[in-house]
């Protein structure tokens, strides 16, 4: 069988398995407006003295690290999926608009690419950012970035420095392929480190006990950025609520800010129920939790 044959076996196995439920989810966006995001961000006001960020949406953060300024899984469009042509892209539909737009953004240092899933990789809202922008993706992702003058791609356990902060690629569990017949990229979590203290950003990820040995480090965790939504049935590739809750403890972060829910409709959860398991999960401790709401901010106390 030609690749190109295998290809097209593929996608239509894809299709007669989920393409009616696709076309009854976009069918559904269409009675329902795009809702504005409930909190606006002010970077202009952020200081370079403290830990300050921002959930724009799904995994979109924008991050003032003591002023080295990051911005994670870039995905600020209408949609995500593939794009068939200026402007139109066959895919989920954002249920909440980001909270900033690319014109909106301060000058980052930095954008911080997980993987190249197109919810966490939108090659539209990179194609915005100004080129002059540092790109830190993973191993085999440097195609989707080869517009920026910087960039770097890093396996696991590598790292580079982006003004002043120390940027280290992570293990995760999930995977990377962009599409059906793509081949395998890399994929992970980033550690970022500077003034003895670090961030975490898990990307995507289903339960591991990888990011229990960043305790180890020397620099004290003072926040992970963890999904826990679209776990339902993507539970080998999402982690729940609870799991995520479980990885923060684990690795002895001070505070969680969960996020990849309540952005794009990709899996059976009910919208709501991710943040309240959070919160749940976190009971007495509830105060770990950063932020809840698209569009918050958030600054480490000192």
């Amino acid at each position: 069988m030609s690749t190109r044959a295998g290809e097209l076996k593929t996608y239509a196995g894809f299709a007669r398995r989920f393409g009616r439920r696709f076309l009854e989810d976009r069918l559904a966006e269409r009675r329902t407006p795009i809702a504005p995001a409930p909190h606006k961000p002010d970077p202009s006001r952020w200081s370079d003295d403290r830990l300050t960020v921002a959930w724009l949406g799904h995994a979109t953060v924008l991050i003032n690290f003591y002023g080295t300024w990051l911005l994670t899984d870039p995905v600020l469009g209408r949609r995500v999926g593939v794009r068939l042509a200026r402007g139109v892209t066959l895919g989920p539909r954002r249920m909440v608009a980001p909270a900033l737009t690319v014109r909106e953004l301060p000058r980052l240092d930095a954008v911080l690419v997980s993987h190249a899933h197109m919810d966490h990789c939108d090659m539209a809202t990179l194609k915005r950012l100004p080129r002059s922008v540092r790109a830190v993706v993973q191993r085999g992702n440097l195609d989707l970035v080869r517009r920026f003058r910087l960039s770097d791609a890093l396996s696991w356990g590598e790292a580079t420095e982006v003004a002043g902060a120390r940027v280290e690629a992570v293990e995760v569990n999930h995977w990377g392929a962009r599409k059906l017949t793509d081949r395998e990229r890399g994929y992970g979590g980033f550690f970022v480190e500077k003034r003895g203290r670090a961030i975490v950003f898990g990307g995507d990820t289903a339960y591991t006990s990888a990011f229990a040995r960043l305790r180890r480090r020397d620099a004290e965790i003072v926040l992970a950025i963890l999904p826990i939504g679209v776990y339902d049935p993507w539970i080998y590739a999402h982690a729940n609520p609870e799991q995520a809750w479980a990885m923060s403890r684990q690795m002895n972060a001070r505070f969680i800010l969960p996020m990849h829910h309540s952005t794009f409709k990709l899996s059976r959860e009910p919208v709501a129920e991710p943040i309240q398991r959070m919160l749940n999960a976190a009971g007495e401790e509830r105060w770990r939790v950063a932020l809840t709401g698209i569009g918050e901010t958030w600054a480490l106390p000192e």
